[in-house]
């Protein structure tokens, strides 16, 4: 079964941390970038930061640049995003995306989300 499975979402005061994981299953993300996006309520998807798949060149949104960490660890089929100096702003469902082409075909794999509230 292809899946993605997001964990570590959760409370937290401002100035706090948490670590998102993404792990998938039924496929290797060896092949796939991998990103995390957000939507806070009322607001759209925004995207968060992003690793490539070839080099692990990383991106990442003027907003969290400098407090997040986009990671991975192939061993574990997992990518993580490292998330310091939370504030109330970043309080979000999170999600991953998996995107590949694999012999000529696109393949693009969601996450079902995971809440991260940020608060006092």
């Amino acid at each position: 079964q292809v899946q993605l499975v997001e964990s570590g979402g959760g409370l937290v005061q401002p100035g706090g941390s948490l670590r998102l994981s993404c792990t998938a299953s039924g496929f290797s993300l060896r092949s796939f970038a991998v990103g995390w996006f957000r939507q806070a309520p009322g607001k759209g998807r925004e995207a968060v930061s992003c690793i490539s798949a070839s080099d692990g060149t990383t991106h990442y949104a003027d907003s969290v640049k400098g407090r997040f960490t986009i990671s991975r660890d192939y061993t574990k089929n997992t990518v993580y995003l490292r998330m310091n100096s939370l504030k109330s702003e970043d309080t979000a469902v999170y999600y991953c995306n998996a995107k590949g082409i694999i012999r000529g075909h696109d393949y693009d794999y969601w996450g079902q989300g995971s809440q991260v509230t940020v608060s006092s």
